[in-house]
């Protein structure tokens, strides 16, 4: 039983960083095309993706089946586990249930974001070109602007300081002097992956996908 258990966490780490932690990094550089070159760079960026050989085998064994199990276990261990006082200084502690609660969230909101976007898309309600568009309508509402700065706040510290705890687990960073380097560099990594994400979704709220939006909208009064 501890072996199972010892293993199903061993997994659990690794999914967390191959292959969801390149999924959100590529996510981060599709998405901060919005910002950096706008609607057409962006669709580029999607269509590029799109593209890509056996597209529905990759997401399917390289985002939503480990996404399934890295969420589920999860919370179950955010459910069962304690805070690791004594066992670590007190900032590492604090670390340590930020994890727990930063991944609550973020499953959350990955689960949100995923139905208001690839699921929309599956039932034909959105689609690909009209993604930058859609996020347009989705973030230009006050409330839903916070909520996913929030989620991109969380899902970005989930994955590095979850990046610190696999280079600790797996025996990568084992002396002191190596953990700190490597914190430092996660805490920037954090750093870097918060604000481009927030970039993109100021650059979804541009004018530019406002217009877009605006064109689909008359387009659709005449056809009514």
């Amino acid at each position: 039983m501890k072996r199972g258990y010892f293993y199903s966490r061993k997994l659990h780490s690794l999914l967390g960083i191959i292959p969801l932690g390149f999924f959100i990094l590529e996510h981060m550089i599709t998405n901060y095309a919005a910002f950096d070159g706008g609607k057409a760079a962006f669709q580029d960026s999607v269509k590029f993706l799109n593209e890509l050989p056996l597209i529905f085998f990759l997401e399917l064994f390289g985002i939503w089946l480990p996404l399934l199990y890295h969420g589920v276990y999860g919370l179950y261990i955010a459910y069962t586990s304690r805070n690791n006082v004594g066992n670590y200084n007190y900032g590492r502690n604090i670390a340590f249930m930020m994890q727990r609660i930063t991944g609550v969230i973020t499953f959350i909101f990955v689960t949100w974001h995923l139905y208001q976007t690839r699921f929309q898309i599956a039932i034909g309600e959105v689609s690909h070109e009209e993604l930058g568009t859609h996020m347009n309508d989705i973030v230009t509402q006050p409330l839903m602007f916070v909520i996913y700065i929030i989620g991109v706040l969380a899902a970005s510290y989930h994955f590095t300081n979850g990046l610190w705890a696999f280079l600790v687990s797996w025996g990568i960073t084992v002396g002191p002097r190596a953990q700190k380097v490597s914190s430092m560099i996660c805490t920037g990594l954090f750093v870097l992956m918060s604000v481009l994400f927030i970039l993109s979704l100021i650059g979804f709220r541009s004018q530019e996908f406002e217009a877009a939006a605006a064109v689909v909208q008359q387009v659709q009064s005449v056809i009514v």
